[in-house]
């Protein structure tokens, strides 16, 4: 890894109705704009339900460990910019800002940002993990 690399994944083809009520069942929010068709679209206004705004941080979550590897994530953290809807393909991107020592530890600070196919970015955080020395470059 290098200042300003960066690298970017899929983390979920043509998401599913099922995916996010699944995810209401591990998380215990079932909110109703998340799981009930009729209420999101007739009393809520909304085109159809949609994820969870934790679901998409998991999903991209999963990106970072894939990157740094598990067990080594420090921080990560961001805010929810948009909806994503059922159907919707993501992609999460990682770019390298900067590295640091947490302790004895050297680690890494990484810029986030997940878009769906249409270009729009419905994430947008930051996250700290450690590496190891030879990780940077």
């Amino acid at each position: 890894m290098k200042v300003g690399e960066t690298f970017s994944m899929i983390v979920v083809e043509n998401l599913t109705r099922t995916q996010i009520v699944r995810y209401a069942g591990a998380s215990g929010d079932f909110h109703r704009l998340h799981t009930d068709e009729f209420y999101a679209t007739q009393s809520a206004g909304f085109p159809s339900v949609f994820a969870h705004g934790m679901l998409t941080m998991g999903l991209t979550g999963r990106m970072l460990t894939d990157l740094v590897g598990d067990g080594r994530l420090i921080s990560f953290g961001g805010r929810f910019l948009a909806q994503v809807w059922p159907g919707d393909t993501l992609e999460a991107h990682a770019k390298v800002v900067g590295f640091s020592r947490t302790g004895e530890e050297p680690s890494v600070s990484l810029l986030v940002s997940t878009t769906n196919l249409k270009g729009e970015e419905v994430f947008r955080g930051s996250a700290v993990a450690r590496v190891d020395d030879e990780t940077q470059a």
